[in-house]
């Protein structure tokens, strides 16, 4: 069973940066998917993206050209580097790990990190 741990979250102000990283036990799959997903209060947990075991990337569009997913492999880590953000960005975000293809669904989640907020201030 992989385990996500999360870290990175906090306060920063509008057009500010943040990186956010998820150290995951192991890659016990060869076919996996790793990413991340946000979700504010009230709201349904949105897909903002991910990566394969491949490295291909995939961005929600309301995040394209601002975020960069990537993952160290050596040390099972993944990152999401947050740029240009703005007080949308407002969530907690979670890490998510998937056996097998990716998904941008909720329910198709094999694994979750615990959340790390993020707050963006106008």
């Amino acid at each position: 069973q992989v385990q996500l741990v999360e870290s990175g979250g906090g306060s920063v102000q509008a057009g500010g940066s943040l990186r956010l990283s998820c150290a995951a036990s192991t890659y016990t799959y060869s076919t996996h998917c790793m990413g991340w997903f946000r979700q504010v209060p009230g709201k349904e947990r949105e897909w903002v993206s991910d990566i394969n075991n491949n490295g291909r990337t995939r961005y929600a569009d309301s995040v394209k050209g601002r975020f960069t997913i990537s993952k160290d492999n050596a040390k099972s880590t993944l990152f999401l580097e947050m740029n240009s953000l703005i007080p949308e960005d407002t969530a907690v975000y979670y890490c998510a790990y998937r056996i097998g293809l990716c998904s941008t669904r909720m329910s198709q989640i094999s694994t979750w990190g615990q959340g790390t907020q993020v707050t963006v201030s106008s």
